[in-house]
């Protein structure tokens, strides 16, 4: 039986001017379960995908499907949910509880059933403790868990992930990878940190001057030396280490 598709890019391209398309004809297939790592050096075009993906930004040519509805550009899309690189660009309300209430608040959902999402959101990533903090005084663990409790309470089956381990302590870290290899919904994440890649993902994409150069089994693509160097990216340590 063929897997229900996630996200489906056909023909993607996209320029920041009208004469330079940084991304050009972007054909990419992620199914539905499936967590996809996004690898590539500084300026790849890993964050440019993800904006288009989310329909901040706007393709040049092509078409982005999520479980087969046609991506529209600035519209609300609760399939899908985007969490930032940096916390603090996504947590702006006075208390972690209003910042996981804010996206049900707006879909127009009752007290009771915002009350609900904000309890299970927080209790899934383990910071039910936080729920009356101040954003802005937590530490970058418990700022990157309750960001993504913000993006859960959506009830999104999509999350893109903008490295989600920057900035972390190994305890933290450890913490996120537990959480990402449990989750339920549909992964696709980007991140320099390629142990966490190998640790949660089941394919990844290797991506480089807005072109996929490969996309398959982490071990295989990340271990390949020529192909990472070529890609301005170092083999993994542990890739290393069973050689």
């Amino acid at each position: 039986m063929r897997q229900e598709l996630a996200i489906l890019l056909e023909n993607i391209s996209f320029g920041y001017s009208k004469n330079h398309q940084f991304i050009k004809k972007i054909n990419l297939e992620i199914f539905s379960g499936e967590k996809v790592g996004l690898i590539g050096g500084n300026g790849a075009g890993k964050t440019t995908l993800f904006l288009l993906i989310c329909g901040i930004l706007a393709a040049t040519e092509g078409e982005i499907k999520l479980y087969g509805k046609v991506r529209e550009v600035g519209k609300f899309c609760p399939e899908i949910g985007f969490v930032f690189q940096n916390p603090d660009d996504q947590l702006f309300c006075p208390t972690v509880r209003d910042d996981v209430a804010f996206g049900p608040e707006n879909m127009g959902l009752s007290t009771t059933e915002v009350e609900q999402r904000v309890q299970e959101s927080l209790a899934v990533t383990g910071v039910s403790q936080l729920i009356n903090r101040v954003p802005h005084e937590l530490s970058g663990g418990e700022k990157c868990m309750v960001a993504i409790a913000s993006v859960l309470s959506l009830h999104p089956k999509i999350i893109l992930y903008d490295e989600p381990s920057a900035n972390l302590d190994l305890k933290a870290r450890r913490r996120l990878i537990e959480f990402l290899q449990a989750s339920q919904q549909t992964i696709f994440m980007s991140s320099h940190d390629l142990e966490l890649i190998l640790e949660v993902c089941d394919r990844v994409i290797l991506f480089n001057k807005g072109q996929i150069i490969a996309s398959g089994n982490p071990e295989e693509i990340m271990s390949d030396q020529q192909l990472m160097e070529e890609n301005n990216l170092e083999v993994p340590f542990s890739l290393n280490g069973n050689k």
